[in-house]
């Protein structure tokens, strides 16, 4: 019986180029702390053991330090000195040459991509501002199936979406960002001003956008309606809403918690929009299902919303049916009232 031996693992380089220019100035500054030792250890003080060095790495050529004290070893040592010297700081320049050039095509083709995926998308979530709160919305949004675009001025941590860097407030960066072509935009900046500049601005180049804004202060909510906001939505007032109802009813609060978060459970909240096919009463739709789901509330554009809809209810075109269910129940609903 042959006995395989174990292969070696290859040892790498760090991928990231910056990672390489790292390692090589470690390397450079070794260098120089062996050649300060060394020449103190050959007789010199420290100022003339850092000058030595420096002058023998940079091959700058002044002439030696040490008068008498230049013997075979001195200069055994400084043939030495110079050879790993010179070969660290051309190792160095070469791999910061090549991180900036490197750095520079890869962040052009990164960014050309991402330019191209943008301009195919339609229906898309734009989300203005890519702090916590918009990482937030991204993932949860794009666990759930969502395309999305990010605009992020710093673009700190990476998505994986496409990223629109530059400033959320500028048109153009709207425009980049497929606003025109875009269903819903969340302004989750940090100024609640930036963020009213930022509903009015998309309002106006997409008048059909559905806008969810964030807002800091209970007192801008008004004006963000007033700039086209849909939905405004603030993240401390909800948090303290949510504390507490965990304190007061920790029951409800995880079974919410678990259908709206845990997939774990096949059971989610869904919301379908009624098509054009007429004006059908919930009992006729539900009869045309195998499996329907629990209808939880109704949303009329005129009426507002019918908590626990009854099957006598009409269902009108546009009305938005708010269900409980399975996704394959949620998904049959779909396919009978579009």
């Amino acid at each position: 019986m042959k006995v395989r031996r174990p292969r070696r693992t290859r040892m790498e380089l760090p991928s990231d180029p910056w990672s390489r220019v790292r390692v090589a100035l470690g390397i450079l500054l070794l260098v120089e702390i062996v050649g300060v030792v060394g020449y103190r250890i050959l007789g010199l003080d420290w100022f003339d053991a850092v000058y030595q060095t420096a002058i023998t790495v940079t091959t700058v050529g002044y002439g030696e330090v040490g008068g008498s004290e230049v013997d075979t070893a001195y200069r055994a040592f400084t043939l030495v000195l110079v050879f790993g010297g010179v070969s660290g700081a051309l190792y160095t320049l070469g791999v910061t040459v090549e991180a900036l050039v490197e750095g520079t095509v890869n962040d052009g083709f990164r960014l050309r991509k991402e330019q191209r995926m943008i301009d195919k998308m339609s229906g898309h979530i734009v989300i203005a501002g890519g702090g916590r709160v918009g990482m937030a919305i991204a993932r949860y949004a794009g666990h759930h199936g969502a395309e999305i675009v990010v605009i992020d001025q710093h673009e700190g941590e990476r998505v994986d979406h496409p990223v629109v860097g530059g400033d959320a407030t500028d048109d153009r960066t709207l425009r980049r960002a497929g606003i025109e072509r875009a269903k819903t935009l969340i302004a989750a900046l940090d100024s609640d001003a930036d963020n009213v500049y930022v509903t009015l601005s998309a309002r106006a180049l997409n008048p059909d956008l559905l806008i969810v804004a964030r807002t800091n202060d209970q007192g801008s909510e008004p004006k963000c309606f007033q700039a086209g906001a849909d939905r405004v939505v603030n993240p401390h007032q909800i948090g303290g809403s949510r504390m507490a109802a965990v304190a007061m009813h920790p029951t409800v609060a995880e079974f919410l918690d678990e259908v709206l978060h845990d997939d774990s459970h096949d059971i989610e909240v869904g919301e379908v929009v009624v098509g054009t096919g007429g004006s059908r009463s919930l009992g006729e739709v539900f009869a045309d299902l195998s499996d329907p789901p629990t209808a939880i509330a109704l949303r009329n554009q005129q009426i507002g919303y019918t908590p626990l809809p009854r099957e006598p209810q009409e269902l009108k075109s546009g009305d938005v049916l708010v269900v409980l269910g399975s996704s394959n129940q949620i998904h049959e609903l779909t396919t009978v009232l579009a």
